[in-house]
Formats: structure tokens, sequence, C-alpha cells
């Protein structure tokens, strides 16, 4: 699948360490490109697709008897030369990528665009980036040319585990929030199952929001843009930590990427043979040997409440200095 990145490129490392100078085996070692023009030169080429593209919509407007409401895209040519184009009909978002998301040299930060579009909205709650979410997926590339994907039957994905550093999902986790879940499920005859009303739609995104220069497959070139075809069916609100607060609520900038969000960052670093824990994934937030559940409160009705104890405006379980860690 896609989002297995990291154990492709862990593979990777061991099949090669094996070779040595006296193999006789020249490996050129091709750097990585900068992340900067790549984005530009991504833009470019889906902004072309968009303009030279478009989908079923007149289906989705006025669905016929049967219609499955999956997506087709077709060229703007012929008999279709008068189509409303995709570039019409996406929605964009802005995306910072850092260089060390891709395992790049340091370079600047820089924006990418994200594309999405939605066929059908859906009917029921948007996930958050800190869900898992219950859908099909399909993965393509800018000539039409399929990758990846669970075409019929839906599957569960964590989007927060996906949206993270290597797994080359970033862009397909933070664009399933604009899709809402579907009202009903319907099991059918066959085994499989139908959203009634799930959203429907794609996610359009540069290589910087995917596998830039790492793809795990032959089937995905490097610095390629990816398409993912997405029917939402239905989300789960997570707590990967089991602290007690949920995985979102620990995205405590609120930009939609929990990998930037380490209270005790430094403490980590510090520690010989520390390990980095963001907070989603971390039970002791602050690092004060005081496990993160056992520093708030959870109401009967299920509020949260974040004690602030020495009144220092940190509650309890973000202030390392509270208590005095031992």
């Amino acid at each position: 699948m896609f989002w297995k990145r990291l154990c492709v490129v862990l593979v990777g490392i061991g099949l090669f360490s094996g070779c040595g100078e006296d193999d006789g085996i020249d490996v050129e070692i091709v750097p990585p490109r900068d992340l900067d023009e790549v984005a530009i030169e991504n833009d470019a080429e889906i902004r072309e697709y968009l303009q030279s593209h478009f989908y079923n919509y007149e289906e989705f407007q006025n669905p016929p008897v049967g219609f499955d409401f999956k997506i087709s895209v077709d060229t703007l040519a012929g008999e279709n030369a008068g189509k409303i184009p995709l570039i019409d009909q996406v929605e964009a978002v802005e995306i910072t990528v850092t260089s060390g998301e891709l395992g790049l040299a340091d370079q600047p930060d820089v924006d990418h665009t994200l594309y999405y579009l939605i066929a059908r909205e859906g009917m029921d709650e948007n996930p958050t980036v800190a869900d898992s979410a219950l859908l099909t997926y399909r993965g393509s590339l800018l000539d039409s040319r399929d990758f990846d994907g669970s075409f019929s039957q839906p599957i569960w994905l964590d989007l927060a585990r996906i949206q993270g550093p290597l797994q080359g999902a970033r862009g397909f986790s933070e664009g399933m929030p604009f899709f809402k879940a579907s009202g009903g499920i319907t099991s059918n005859p066959d085994g499989t199952v139908t959203s009634i009303d799930g959203g429907v739609g794609m996610i359009i995104m540069p290589s910087g929001l995917g596998y830039f220069n790492a793809a795990p497959t032959n089937a995905i070139p490097n610095y390629s843009p990816l398409i993912f075809f997405v029917e939402l069916f239905t989300i789960d609100e997570t707590d990967h930590d089991g602290d007690g607060i949920p995985s979102i609520l620990e995205d405590l900038d609120g930009d939609g990427y929990l990998y930037n969000d380490n209270t005790n960052e430094d403490q980590e670093r510090e520690t010989v043979g520390g390990v980095l824990r963001v907070n989603f994934l971390d039970p002791d937030d602050d690092g004060d040997n005081v496990p993160t559940r056992d520093e708030i409160i959870i109401e009967a009705d299920g509020t949260l409440v974040f004690p602030d104890s020495n009144g220092n405006g940190t509650p309890d379980y973000l202030d390392i200095t509270f208590p005095e860690a031992s």
C-alpha cells in the first residue's frame, strides 16, 4: 500500500548495505532535487492536467439509474471539448512542507498547493487528520495509470499515521477532511458494501506532499504528482496514545500537521538514547514523569478539563516545571 513507504525505504537500505568497495559495483548516488524547484514544476504539471481534463459531473448532477457515483476523467477533446475543465471545479489549499519531512538536507520551507474536487460532499461529519477513516481509494498518475487502491471494498486508514514524515501520504491525509462521511452504509448480496451518500472526490497533490524522490515502486516515478479518487464511508475519532486527549486536540498550533507538536522535544534530544515522541503519540506530553492522563480531568459527560495548578498559563500536562521532574 502507498502509505508503507518507510518500510520500503528500510528494506532498500538493507539490500544495499551488503555492497562493499570490492564488489565491483559502481553505484551512482543521485542527490535529491531542490524542493522549491520541484514544487513549481509539479504545480505546472497539475494545472496543465486540470485545464485539459474534465470529470463526469453531469452524472453527479443528474444521476442516471444505476449510477455508481464513481468519478471518471477524460480529456477535453472532440465531442467533449465543451465540457467544464477540472481547473474550474477544484478548490486549492496551501500546505507548507519542510525538508526534514522528506529526509532531505536542510532547505527552506516551501508552500505546496493541494487541489481537491468534491463531486459529492457527503452528509455526516468531516474527519480530521487525526481520525481513522473507512474509505475506498484509487491512486493514479497524471497519465491515468493506476498504481494502487482499494477499489471496491472499503478499508480503514489511520490518517494520522500516514501523514507522518517519510510515509508519502501527507497530501492524502490533509485532503480527506474536505469530505463528509456517509449517513449510512448498505451491505450488498455480493459481500461488498455501498455508501449511501458519503463524500466522493479527488485529491491531486504534488510530490512534496507524496513520495518526492523516494517512490516505493517503479509504478510511481520519482517527483510524480499523484491523484487519489476517494469515497468516504465513516470515521472514528482516535486517541493514539491513550492519554484521554483526542489526538486532534494534540495539534497544539492548529495547523493540521500532527508531527510538529512535541512539547518536550528539547528534553528528548538531550537524553542519551532518548526517543522523539510527538504529543499525540506520547502518554507523557511534557516529560515530567507524570502521565498526561493523571494531569487532566475528564468529567462524567466527557468534557476535558486542563488544570493549571501553578497559575502560569500552561496546563499541567504541558508544563514540564510542574511538578518538578524527577
